[in-house]
């Protein structure tokens, strides 16, 4: 978010955490992006915002909730309050529990064991979910529409949609499942307990090899029973969707033209054969 909507969306979460008996003196910003997400202290709670329409955060919260009830490597709601999604000031505000990171970074170990951990819990849930396969196509509409991705070249953006249209259809051939959607370091919190992960909002039903595909090689490459040629195929096709998002032009990511052109130079890379198709700094 710019600095004035990020203001307001600061100023909206204040009274926000207030109206539910909570103290509220102020909120350090932990992440800024298309949402921002804050701590709000004394009450350490922390507050994912969006600007209403951009978030739903209903289907989240239930995820998030019956996970962690059942002891899943995830981060939950905010325990004193009811799992809500409240607006204040155009905004869309979702509440969640405060846990103290831990010093020490993420084993590959660690890190795959919490993802099959993540993938066991998510097999047991019978819940509705959008499919891989339409994020695929939505990421496709954005960049085959110059007046959603005006700063994208004609070279670039028949690359990005050959790539979308060659490799969407992997998805489709494989076991489907509810998956986390993008498990990347982003979406990881390093914590005294282990790691939890956290964002259900871009849970989804597909191959497990999707969710393999954001995470780093060193963490892929320890999880079980996967299709490695699959695997390879979904690291590209993401490779060309987080690419395709940054081209984006309501995106706010920070740097995000800049990052458009790595990932875009680095998508042709793994076209031509390159071992590391691992997209450098999502999620940092």
């Amino acid at each position: 978010m710019e600095v004035p909507e990020r203001r307001r969306a600061v100023a909206a979460t204040l009274r926000t955490v207030r109206s539910q008996g909570l103290a509220a003196d102020e909120a350090l910003l932990l992440s800024n992006s298309n949402k921002i997400i804050l701590r709000v202290r004394p009450s350490d709670v922390v507050a994912r915002v969006a600007p209403v329409g951009q978030m739903d955060g209903r289907f989240e919260l239930e995820l998030a909730g019956r996970l962690a009830e059942a002891g899943c490597p995830v981060l939950a709601p905010e325990p004193r309050l009811e799992p809500l999604v409240h607006q204040e000031g155009g905004f869309a505000i979702t509440l969640w529990a405060y846990v103290p990171p831990s010093a020490a970074r993420t084993s590959p170990e660690d890190y795959a064991r919490a993802l099959e951990e993540l993938h066991r819990c998510l097999r047991t849930l019978d819940l509705a979910a959008p499919l891989a396969r339409d994020r695929v196509a939505s990421a496709h509409r954005l960049v085959s529409d110059p007046d959603l991705s005006p700063a994208l070249g004609g070279a670039d953006r028949a690359l990005l949609v050959r790539t979308l249209t060659d490799l969407g259809g992997v998805l489709d051939q494989a076991d489907h499942q509810l998956l986390h959607g993008e498990p990347h370091p982003g979406n990881l919190l390093a914590t005294p307990d282990g790691p939890l992960f956290v964002d259900l909002e871009t849970c989804c039903r597909g191959p497990v090899e999707f969710d393999l595909a954001h995470a780093p090689p060193d963490v892929a490459a320890r999880c079980h029973g996967v299709d490695r040629l699959l695997l390879r195929q979904c690291q590209i096709l993401v490779l060309a969707m987080i690419t395709a998002w940054r081209w984006d032009r309501d995106d706010q990511f920070p740097n995000g033209i800049e990052l458009a052109g790595l990932w875009t130079e680095q998508l042709r890379a793994a076209l031509q054969g390159s071992e590391d198709v691992a997209p450098r700094a999502l999620g940092d």
